[in-house]
Parts: C-alpha cells; sequence; structure tokens
C-alpha cells in the first residue's frame, strides 16, 4: 500500500491557502462571503477549524464520506481533520469563518457538546431566531476584523456566542443532550473520552479521574444510556477508526498504533467484533 499516492488524494490544506480569498481577517481568524456556485471535486482536509453559515443555499456537502443536502438557514461545521468537498448551487448565499487552532480552543468550550457529536452530527438546521442571532455576530466579527485596530477579546467573545447559540440549536439532533445535562459525571465521562481514548481504554481510569467507582460508573451508564461505560469508550474508538480507514492516509497498521492498540491483530481482532467486518473489507468496501 503507497500511502503517499494515498496523502495526496486527500490533502491537508492549512489557513494560509485562503488568506488571499478572505474577505477580512486576522493572523488567528478569517471571514469570507460564499455567492454563486462553488465546486470542490476531490475531497480535502483543513487544519483549522470551518463554521458556515448558510443563508439561502442548495446543493450538496460531502463530509467524512457522507452527503448533507444543503439548505436554507444552516450551520455547517468541520473540525480539523474532517475530510470534505461541495457542490454548491448557483443561488448560494453563505458566510465562512476560519479558525486556527489554537484560537478555536479559546472559544471551543462553549459548543458544550462533545466535538464527537458534531462530527457525526455536522449540518444543523436553525430556528429564524437563530439565524438572525448568528446574521448579528457573524457581520460583527467581519467588522471587527475590518478595523485597523481590531480587539482580539471581542472577536473571541464574540466566536464564544456563536458557539453558544449553534450548542443550543445542537440539542434538537444531539438526543443524549439531557441526560448528560441532568446526569454531570456522565458529560464528563463524555468529555474525558474524547481527551484520552487513544491511550486509556480501562473504566477504571476514568472511573478515577471522576472520583467514583468503575462498577458506579458502569450503573450511570447501563441505567441513563442503556449501554456499559466499556462500549462508550469502544464506540469512540470506532467512530476513529472508521475515519481513519475512509481518509486512507495510513496504513491499517499505524492506524492500531495512532488508535493505542500493542499490533495490528489486536487492532484488527477490535474492530471485527464491533463492526462485524474486518478494516480491510472495510476500507475496500468504502
Amino acid at each position: 500500500m503507497n500511502n503517499s499516492n494515498q496523502q495526496d488524494s486527500v490533502p491537508i490544506i492549512s489557513i494560509q491557502s485562503f488568506r488571499d480569498k478572505k474577505l477580512a481577517g486576522r493572523e488567528e481568524l478569517l471571514f469570507n462571503e460564499l455567492y454563486g456556485e462553488r465546486h470542490i471535486e476531490k475531497p480535502h482536509k483543513h487544519d483549522f477549524f470551518v463554521i458556515i453559515l448558510f443563508n439561502q443555499a442548495s446543493g450538496v456537502h460531502n463530509i467524512d464520506s457522507k452527503d448533507y443536502l444543503i439548505g436554507n438557514k444552516e450551520i455547517h461545521v468541520l473540525f480539523p481533520g474532517q475530510m470534505h468537498k461541495w457542490n454548491i448551487n448557483s443561488d448560494t448565499i453563505a458566510y465562512q469563518l476560519m479558525a486556527e487552532r489554537s484560537f478555536f480552543e479559546q472559544f471551543a468550550p462553549f459548543f458544550r457538546f462533545s466535538f464527537t457529536n458534531y462530527q457525526n452530527n455536522p449540518v444543523i438546521k436553525l430556528s429564524d431566531k437563530a439565524f438572525n442571532q448568528l446574521m448579528y455576530e457573524f457581520e460583527a466579527i467581519k467588522q471587527e476584523l475590518e478595523s485597523n485596530n481590531s480587539l482580539v477579546h471581542l472577536i473571541n467573545a464574540r466566536a464564544a456566542v456563536i458557539a453558544a447559540i449553534v450548542s443550543k440549536e445542537a440539542e434538537n439532533i444531539f438526543t443524549e443532550f439531557k441526560v448528560y445535562q441532568s446526569n454531570p459525571r456522565l458529560a464528563k465521562f463524555n468529555m474525558l473520552i474524547d481527551e484520552f481514548y487513544k491511550r486509556e481504554k480501562s473504566v477504571v481510569f476514568y472511573a478515577n479521574q471522576l472520583h467514583i467507582s468503575a462498577n458506579y460508573l458502569n450503573i450511570l451508564c447501563k441505567k441513563h444510556l442503556k449501554v456499559s461505560a466499556t462500549q462508550l469508550i469502544q464506540q469512540r474508538i470506532s467512530i476513529e477508526a472508521k475515519r481513519l480507514l475512509k481518509l486512507g492516509d495510513l496504513s491499517i497498521k499505524e492506524i492500531a498504533f495512532e488508535l493505542g492498540f500493542a499490533d495490528h491483530a489486536y487492532f484488527s481482532n477490535f474492530f471485527k467484533a464491533q463492526i462485524g467486518i474486518s478494516p480491510t473489507q472495510f476500507r475496500e468496501r468504502n
């Protein structure tokens, strides 16, 4: 398997590539407006965060090999490393914010949910009220970026407001939110999984972080989420494994090490037990 050819087929594009095309921006944040027909035929990835507010729009946005029909009054979110391409029709009007990873990390907590939730549900339909609120904040950021003495703290505060509005709208599609809202330990467990799943796969580790017993953590998960604590960890590993296999940048052996498995065979057995087919079969099928 020639990894360099695969990497060439899914290039990683930095924010520097968009500086000349920006409408307004600073080093850590760019604002752009999208009007009319746009096409990205070959998928690529970014090493920065992108949030797109569609006003009126139609077309198809393919994110991590899944097609999403583009509609009016939507937010699309792309985290660093996600793969995308699109075919946007001529009637489209949209607004785009591109944030360097270090700047994104400052307002990321205001998204409130696990990033996995957004990666699995990157398209969020907006109510009229939320759309109008986001339009106001996008325009305010644009104006601040156009200022000769723009204030990064003000921009960061507005980005946090955008994240908060988006997360409020996301409650409608992230059905587990109410469970996490009423069970702070489960919400914290979910966040810890996102942070440590590549190197920590033991329920005991997460229970210790939460200052509860592994048995009690398991009881909480089964009662409120209908799955065991181990299954939650395994689900997160499986999601990332499938994403990496689809991207094709790494060999299966490299993916195994990336996800913290001691060897290729252990990872293959885990994947087959979770998904029902081997990593090689999954990659060939996709």
